[in-house]
């Protein structure tokens, strides 16, 4: 990223969750460099999260890293009370947090649709219900939902993916219903195709094929996905809610 980003949010406090890595970690990196505090949250690995709140800090904002399960009622209060005993307030939730367990239809396994849905759809939802009682307090705040392209198309052999990221959408604009007379706005970002880990294991001849059904014929990447974040958690958007901002291409223009 060349571009110089405006100190927005110095001051502010933001959670990530699926902070340490793909488009989680610009996000993460993003906010930073808009002056935010960040708590950089995963599920796993905690050294692919270190790295980032080093980079964070080398930026010049402060940083923590926390584990915690989004779909564990119990780990999310953890994890809001850490950053308040930390930070004080909570001024930006990013939903990012995700898993995916791709398979046909007729052969998914029920384990597998509930896994996906607790992680992508009820995380956020626990996430969103703490964190928004402090900004209801406050009367300020920024949520913002990651959700996907497929929840609103739908993605081959992903129903659980698709269901998920699609009651993200729904969650976004129940949520900023209910928050608007707060202060507080709530909005998606549906990125369509992201070089992320996942694509870069795909076949080559598979990855022609699906560039070619962009418009702008090319996959975008992580940074264009934070950029649109950063504006919703900035001022820029603070008469903006409900709303769900498509990051693809021009692919479902």
């Amino acid at each position: 990223m060349t571009v110089d980003i405006p100190k927005w949010l110095t001051g502010k406090t933001a959670i990530v969750t699926g902070g340490s890595r793909g488009i989680g970690r610009e996000i993460s990196l993003m906010l930073a460099r808009a002056g935010a505090n960040v708590c950089v949250n995963y599920a796993e690995n905690a050294d692919a999260a270190g790295e980032v709140v080093a980079q964070i800090e080398d930026l010049g904002s402060r940083a923590i890293s926390h584990q915690a399960d989004v779909s564990d009622a119990d780990a999310v209060k953890t994890l809001v009370k850490t950053v308040t005993d930390t930070f004080e307030t909570v001024d930006v939730l990013v939903n990012n947090a995700g898993i995916a367990r791709d398979t046909f239809l007729p052969f998914m396994k029920e384990k597998d649709w509930d896994a996906v849905l607790d992680v992508d759809l009820k995380g956020a939802f626990l996430c969103t219900k703490l964190v928004s009682k402090q900004m209801t307090r406050t009367k300020s705040g920024k949520i913002v939902n990651v959700s996907s392209v497929a929840g609103l198309t739908g993605d081959l052999k992903r129903v659980n993916y698709a269901a998920a990221k699609a009651g993200l959408i729904g969650l976004t604009k129940a949520a900023a219903r209910d928050l608007a007379a707060f202060n507080v706005n709530v909005n998606a970002v549906a990125p369509g195709i992201i070089e992320t880990d996942f694509i870069e294991h795909t076949p080559i001849a598979t990855r022609e094929r699906l560039a070619d059904l962009i418009p702008m014929r090319r996959f975008g990447a992580p940074v264009d996905v934070a950029g649109v974040v950063l504006f919703l958690a900035s001022p820029l958007a603070d008469y903006i809610t409900g709303q769900t901002f498509i990051v693809d291409g021009g692919l479902r223009m």
